[in-house]
């Protein structure tokens, strides 16, 4: 199937949908694409003790007006925006519908409320599922709460994109993608490796004492510096920061966040049940992050690939 140069956004009226229509719409205007806005509605049933243990189900006209409407507001916003919008609404589970439609448009995005609280400790179902399935990379766009009101904070210009490199294949397709990122906004590209060596991150507590923990630093170091010369040959007029830290991708990733505009990361997007929940640094950056986070799989480069 062809992708078009467009963003495929999903909205459901609440605010941080909306904010991720905002970052979508930003995204489009900078890079001179369109915006294809979703609304999905599903009917929910609910058991009626009056029809003796039937099912009663609600009538959908006052649902569908409802999402229209929603969509409307997304449309008129988006526009308001300078980017040129086309909407749709449908019926269906809101992951399902997106991830299928993720494989006509170049970039998906949707929101999420930002941590605080037991029920914010899981993303909802559609930024968790999405990511993992997209064929098309994924950007996850978090609300965070900052004392300001129902005033939506303003979306600013991707001036630091930082992407997880570990030198698997998904982390390579990442990496290309976050050049395209840094090349579309003009941006500073970093590019960090995680080495969990120190007492505190305990993952290589196993490793004998013998073992030069400096040494396993360099070794990564220099595999680091081979990948990122190689794209930057590729890349004429592209320049990647390299950073090797002691700690784990995730750590690094959701401490750079803070000072960042976007993350980068890779993930195996397996399918199955498995594949339901993205691999666990990826997860954890976007349980955390306080940025936008572009999530890429091999199906981002592969749509040949079944689930």
């Amino acid at each position: 199937m062809t992708r078009t140069d467009t963003v495929l956004v999903g909205v459901d009226g609440s605010a941080p949908s909306l904010h991720a229509l905002d970052w979508a719409a930003a995204y489009a205007r900078q890079v001179g694409w369109g915006l294809h806005v979703v609304c999905t509605y599903s009917l929910p049933s609910f058991t009626a003790a009056s029809l003796d243990g039937g099912y009663a189900a609600l009538d959908d006209s006052a649902i569908q007006e409802g999402a229209r409407a929603v969509l409307e507001e997304a449309r008129l916003r988006s526009e308001a925006a300078g980017v040129r919008t086309t909407a749709t609404v449908t019926t269906g589970d809101a992951a399902g519908v997106l991830v299928e439609m993720s494989a006509e448009h170049s970039l998906a995005v949707v929101g999420t409320r930002g941590r605080g609280g037991f029920t914010e400790r899981l993303l909802g179902t559609v930024s968790s599922a999405l990511p993992a399935h997209a064929r098309c990379p994924t950007v996850v766009v978090p609300l965070r709460a900052d004392g300001t009101g129902e005033e939506l904070p303003p979306v600013t210009p991707l001036r630091r994109v930082v992407v997880g490199v570990d030198g698997s294949p998904t982390a390579e397709i990442a990496l290309r993608h976050a050049i395209r990122q840094a090349q579309a906004w003009g941006a500073e590209l970093v590019a960090v490796a995680g080495v969990p060596v120190g007492a505190g991150a305990g993952l290589l507590a196993w490793l004998p004492a013998s073992i030069d923990h400096e040494q396993v630093l360099a070794d990564v170091t220099e595999g680091l510096n081979v990948i990122i010369d190689r794209h930057e040959a590729e890349n004429p007029g592209v320049t990647i920061k390299r950073i090797v830290l002691d700690g784990t991708g995730a750590e690094l990733l959701t401490e750079f966040s803070t000072a960042t505009d976007l993350i980068v990361v890779g993930s195996r997007g397996r399918g199955g049940f498995r594949g339901l929940l993205l691999g666990s640094t990826s997860q954890a950056v976007l349980h955390h992050s306080a940025c936008p986070v572009m999530v890429v799989t091999k199906k981002c480069d592969d749509d040949t690939e079944s689930d």
